[in-house]
Formats: C-alpha cells, structure tokens, sequence
C-alpha cells in the first residue's frame, strides 16, 4: 500500500451520531481518507461538487431530496465517482432503484465494518460490489422466469394479482401506489391479503414464488 493514494470518501446520513460515527471509523483506516460529510441529499450534490471524492458512502431515507435522487445528480454531473448505498432498507424497490441511479455497491447498515471498506476500495477501483444476501436477491430477480398455461395464485382477486405482479417486479409501495393510482396505505394492506393468503413469510419470499410463477415482468 506504500505510495498508494489513499481513497477520498464523502459520507453521506442525516443521522449525526451515526454520520460522525462512521466518518470517525473510515478516518481509522489508512486505506480511506475522508472528504467531507454530509446531512442532506441536496448537502450531498454540492460536497461531491467540491470534495471530488472517489467515493460516496450514500444513505437513502432522508428528508426532502433523499439519497435515490442525490446519486443520480451526482453521477449525472460526474460519472466517474463511484456511489455505495448504505441503508437500513432490504426492500427490493430501493435496491433496484439505486441500481438504475447508478449505484455501484449496496450494503445494510448491519454490515461489517471490513465489509464496508472492501465495498468502498472495490467501487473506487471501479468495481461493483453488493451484500452476499441483496447479491442473491438480485442474482433471483434477472434469473428466466418459467412460462405458465394458466393464471397463478386464483385465491387472489385481481387487483391483489396487480399488486403480487408489481412487488415481483421489484417495485416499492410508494411505486406501486402511483402505478395503480392508489394511497400508500391500500397498496399495505393488499401486499398485507397476498402475504396472508400465499402464507408467505415475507415479502422476499412472495417475490420468489411469484417470479417462479412468471409474474414480475411489469
């Protein structure tokens, strides 16, 4: 590692402890270098404007413009920074919408601290990185789907098969509520009736049995 620059990294959470925190660890480790933080999406655009980091450590749910929006400015203005989402969220809206952002690595906020600041050296030399568990997910989600002669699930009205058919495709609540020109809280107790009467354990694996049905292709 003689000689070798470290990597500049922004840090990006509307959470201070957990910002500070974080910075505190990366500052730690000779590999890594901070640039800068920020608390705010907005904060964010302008910092990878000024800082020029290799790397930005990207949270998501934030107030006003949230971290989707925030990766996709900053790509749009410089492509050649490298973006890892950190987030709390599992939800396969989220990881396919920072996937089209332009996101290189996905990590939950659960992840090691190793695991971090391989995602973070990996995506700076270019790379693209994702947690072993959202790898999988993601590795199910572009796997062929089988063709099927009739319809799947008949214990579901329609509509819970509208809504079974674009949680498949990966698309959050929020998504699907403007799809269908619904409020977020019908489209939670539709997925709540699909959950029950598929006795699904969760989300993830409605997906699955719903994309090995052929469903998801919205």
């Amino acid at each position: 590692m003689t000689g070798k620059r470290p990597v500049r990294v922004l840090v990006v959470d509307d959470h201070p402890v957990f910002r500070e925190g974080f910075a505190a660890l990366l500052s730690s480790i000779d590999e890594v270098e901070v640039a800068g933080t920020a608390s705010t999406g907005a904060e964010a655009v302008e910092q990878a404007a000024e800082r020029e980091p290799d790397v930005v450590v990207m949270d998501v749910q934030m107030p006003g413009m949230d971290g989707i929006e925030a990766t996709r400015r900053i790509l749009r203005a410089h492509p050649e920074i490298g973006v890892v989402v950190l987030t709390m969220s599992e939800e396969d809206g989220t990881i396919f919408d920072a996937l089209r952002a332009g996101a290189r690595g996905y990590l939950l906020k659960g992840a090691e601290p190793d695991e971090v600041v391989r995602a973070i050296t990996t995506v700076a030399g270019g790379g693209v990185v994702f947690g072993a568990v959202l790898a999988s997910r993601i590795a199910d989600f572009l796997a062929p789907r089988p063709e099927t002669g009739g319809t799947p699930f008949p214990a579901l009205t329609a509509r819970e098969h509208e809504v079974l058919d674009l949680v498949a495709a990966g698309l959050s609540n929020g998504q699907i509520a403007a799809r269908l020109f619904l409020s977020q809280k019908t489209v939670r107790n539709h997925v709540h009736a699909v959950l029950t009467k598929l006795q699904a354990a969760d989300r993830a694996e409605a997906i699955i049995r719903a994309r090995d049905a052929g469903m998801g292709r919205a």
